[in-house]
């Protein structure tokens, strides 16, 4: 390229003329003006200082090259051809023409690549191979080493066994001579094996040595230590010097003398030993084979031991701990009954319960019958409408509340009073410290209200009770106190030492009073705990949601509760993930006599396990797994054993009905007091049978279960998903829908009273005396009679009296009164009556005609 001026390579590159200045200043170029002349030179120059300002060098832009360029080329030309009458027409024609360039740099670079991958392959395929020899070599000289021992093991004891025989062979030959040659030969005899013995000796000691120096050799080679080998001469391992002669210092050749005698082909018997007698420690179930291993017997022999007692069990059975001890005496050991918390305690951590013990919140749980006002005292005291948002409005579950209340903090625990949650009710009543009973005063105390008098009594909670309802008209406190020093709970202002509140939840009158009655009581009980350490705590309420998993409600009792925390629940485990309080909001760490929702565990936990934090999730899997096998075990010992009285009363109770029951629920309190109170409908001829109690939506293996076990779903508060629902559609399983508890008992206890079967009365409704008997070709004998009570209906089943004992109950076949057919026939009036299929009726003999009535039965 020929050189150009400033201002025409600046129109060529499109860029003013002062930029292009510009960079050829910064790019180290000195020019003169717009006029002055740029060589190709500086043009490069400038090329590479622009290159290398934009971050691109010779590499960069090798790497940016493209692998491979298309041209695309279109030419277009003009041809006329002929239209017809003379005229010409103009064709337009356009050819276009696609070329595609391949960068030969990239080829290469791949076919280098791809060169180095097979050549690596290859060679880690070469080094697996030799790896592979190797370890072949190595396996067969072990198997020709273990192939020359057990040969040469197998001809010692040829030899060995030849010489017993050649021995046994010359003391019959010496027996039938005389005593001087038998001890002349003898020694010969003895002088000939010790030679023999010696050069083979020597001979199998050289075969040795050379062995252990080809074995020291090999492993020395591998840079590996030879193990022991025993030798023929008893040395356990071949020991080389350490100097730089490496020369084995010589063993002085002990002589081994083989004294024959008499006495040395004796056998010597030991008089036997005393029988063993162990400690075995049996704990409340434990399975056949394990009592076997720790007797030291054959589970043959412990089954026939059991057989014996009357119990069939198997080895893979569990049998409780009084059948255990009786076999274990029975085999002549002592047997020691082991604790369950002996070993629950060894595997809990010791530091529970270490700290400073400081101030708590009162836990206060508020009982009483149902819709007495207890939500909704707790509703005024938090400001919230809880007992609208429930089905019925009655409460059905157990709820726990963090209040901050102007006198301080209190944590509530509100409970149902229906009938059916009484174990949710005693459950509250041991995690508390203060029990406010409320109690209508328009309605004074009912059956729930005595129930939660005596949780408290039972639990040694003191109890504030609240009259509430006092805004009513016919409200009367005086009333309620009164029933109330009738169950022994007397006010202070009677001499008693309960503190009574008249309060109403409408209005809000003596809220105030009451929660100064309720700190006043947590004062004198000086309530503390150690807020510091692992937490403890017990489970309020559990659940099983979508999306969340198992949710736990968990009021800590002990410590601090933080995420990250190892987490024991009863049968269940795992790893605090979350943690919630009763609005929702995530907390980070809970203290003592706080609720709290827990997200992370394996299950749902029965409300009322015990909470604790352990030092590792593996400790927590262990306890459970272990709580778990120990419950398991304690329901296969529960099951009688096949006995003969058993078989009589299982044919017995085959006769009766039984309704099969599936129950699953929102959490885990309201599924317990679903199974108890359905337990609770049995009948003597319908049993009510629970097969399965679960938490959590319907799934398609509940519906299976349902359709195989015939029963009925009850699902309380939770519906089927997607599977379940076509499950039941396939199925055709009954399920019952409910969102209020007492409904559910309802429909259950009408299906028994459906299934009873109705009772059968007999009413004697007249009596005929028979006077004469005649003959008829047609009905036989027929009685003429003559009715002296009630009256005698042709349709009536009758019985024949004689001698006022029943000798035959049938129907009538005829009942006629002067030829003439009738349907009745009352008192002091004559008839003839034919008996159905019976013909020994004599005179004097009483007719008894009665009628059945049929009496529906209710559970």
């Amino acid at each position: 390229m020929s050189e150009v001026t400033v201002t025409q390579f600046a129109e060529t590159l499109k860029i003013p003329v002062e930029k292009l200045l510009s960079q050829l200043g910064e790019a180290g170029i000195t020019v003169a003006g717009a006029d002055a002349l740029i060589s190709d030179d500086a043009k490069q120059d400038l090329l590479t200082y622009l290159r290398r300002t934009h971050g691109h060098d010779a590499s960069t832009a090798a790497a940016a090259a493209p692998r491979k360029i298309t041209l695309n080329r279109r030419t277009s030309t003009e041809i006329k051809v002929g239209a017809g009458q003379g005229r010409a027409k103009t064709v337009t024609v356009e050819v276009r023409r696609k070329r595609t360039y391949v960068n030969r740099d990239v080829l290469e670079e791949d076919a280098r690549k791809q060169q180095e991958e097979l050549d690596r392959v290859r060679a880690e395929e070469q080094a697996k191979a030799e790896q592979q020899a190797r370890a072949e070599q190595e396996r067969q000289r072990e198997q020709q080493l273990e192939q020359e021992r057990l040969q040469r093991e197998k001809s010692e004891a040829e030899a060995e066994a030849r010489k017993k025989a050649e021995e046994e062979q010359r003391e019959r030959e010496l027996a039938t001579a005389t005593e001087a040659e038998a001890q002349t030969k003898l020694d010969e005899e003895s002088r000939k094996r010790d030679v023999e013995a010696r050069q083979r000796r020597e001979a199998l000691g050289k075969r040795e040595v050379r062995r252990e120096v080809v074995d020291v050799l090999t492993a020395a080679s591998d840079d590996e230590v030879p193990d022991d080998k025993a030798t023929l001469f008893g040395r356990q391992e071949l020991h080389v010097a350490a100097d730089a002669s490496g020369r084995r210092k010589k063993k002085k050749s002990r002589r081994r003398t083989v004294a024959v005698s008499a006495e040395s082909s004796r056998h010597g018997f030991e008089r036997p030993t005393a029988p063993v007698v162990r400690e075995v420690a049996i704990p409340e179930t434990i399975k056949v084979g394990d009592l076997a291993q720790r007797l030291a017997v054959k589970s043959t022999d412990v089954i026939r031991s059991l057989m014996k007692m009357g119990v069939m069990a198997t080895i893979n059975q569990a049998i409780d701990q009084d059948a255990a001890m009786l076999v274990v005496e029975e085999f002549g050991h002592i047997a020691k009954p082991a604790k369950i918390e002996d070993l629950e305690d060894s595997l809990k951590p010791a530091d529970t319960g270490a700290g400073e013990k400081k101030p708590r919140p009162p836990v206060v749980t508020v009982m009483g019958h149902v819709d007495h006002g207890k939500t909704s005292l707790l509703d005024y005291i938090r400001r919230t409408k809880v007992a609208s948002g429930e089905a019925g409005g009655i409460t059905q579950h157990i709820g726990a509340y963090h209040v901050e209340t102007d006198k301080g903090l209190i944590t509530f625990l509100d409970t149902p009073g229906h009938a059916a949650f009484t174990s949710m009710r005693a459950r509250g009543a041991r995690v508390t410290d203060i029990i406010v009973l409320v109690v209508a005063a328009d309605d004074g105390v009912m059956p729930q209200t005595e129930e939660a008098i005596v949780h408290a009594r039972a639990a040694g909670v003191p109890i504030v009770v609240a009259v509430n309802k006092i805004d009513k008209s016919d409200a009367d406190p005086d009333r309620v106190r009164q029933e109330l020093v009738a169950k022994e709970v007397v006010p202070e202002e009677w001499g008693g030492d309960t503190m009574f509140v008249n309060v109403s939840a409408r209005t809000g009158q003596g809220m105030d009073d009451l929660l100064n009655a309720i700190l006043l009581q947590a004062e004198v009980l000086e309530l503390t705990a150690v807020a510091e350490g692992r937490a403890a705590g017990v489970v309020i309420e559990s659940s099983l949601e979508k999306g969340r998993g198992a949710v736990a409600t968990v009021l800590v009792t002990r410590g601090c509760l933080k995420l990250g925390d190892a987490l024991l629940a009863g049968q269940e485990y795992g790893r605090v993930r979350a943690m919630t309080d009763e609005l929702g909001k995530p907390v980070t760490e809970v203290g003592p006599s706080r609720p709290v929702s827990v997200l992370g565990l394996s299950g749902t936990p029965n409300a009322g396990d015990e909470v604790m934090v352990l030092e590792d999730e593996r400790k927590a899997r262990e306890l459970a797994q272990f709580r778990l096998s120990r419950t398991r075990d304690k329901k296969l010992a529960q099951q009688q054993a096949t006995k003969l009285e058993d078989v009589f009363s299982q044919l017995g109770a085959s006769q009766s009905k039984t309704l099969q029951l599936l129950i699953k629920a929102d959490v885990q309190g309201s599924a317990e007091a679903l199974s108890d109170a359905m337990s609770k409908l049995s009948h003597d001829e319908v049993q009510v049978k629970v097969i399965s109690v679960g938490v959590g939506g319907l799934s398609a293996s509940d519906i299976t279960l349902a359709a195989a076990s015939k029963a009925i779903i009850i699902a309380f508060n939770v519906r089927a998903d997607g599977a379940g629902r076509q499950a039941i559609k396939d199925t055709g399983v009954d399920v019952r829908y409910y969102s209020i508890i007492y409904q559910a008992i309802d429909d259950v206890r009408a299906a028994i009273t459906g299934m009873l079967a109705p009772v059968i009365r007999e009413q004697i409704v007249g009596l005929a005396e028979v006077r004469d008997v005649f003959k008829s070709p047609k009905y036989g004998d027929i009685a003429g009679c003559l009715v002296v009570d009630g009256y005698v209906r042709r349709n009536n089943p009758i019985r024949v009296l004689r001698n006022n004992a029943v000798i035959y109950e049938g129907e009538l076949e005829s009942l006629r009164r002067f030829k003439d057919d009738v349907n009745e026939v009352r008192a002091g009036t004559e008839c003839g009556i034919g008996v159905r299929n019976y013909n020994d009726v004599k005179p004097g003999d009483q007719i008894e005609c009665y009628e059945r009535t049929t009496i529906e039965r209710t559970a």
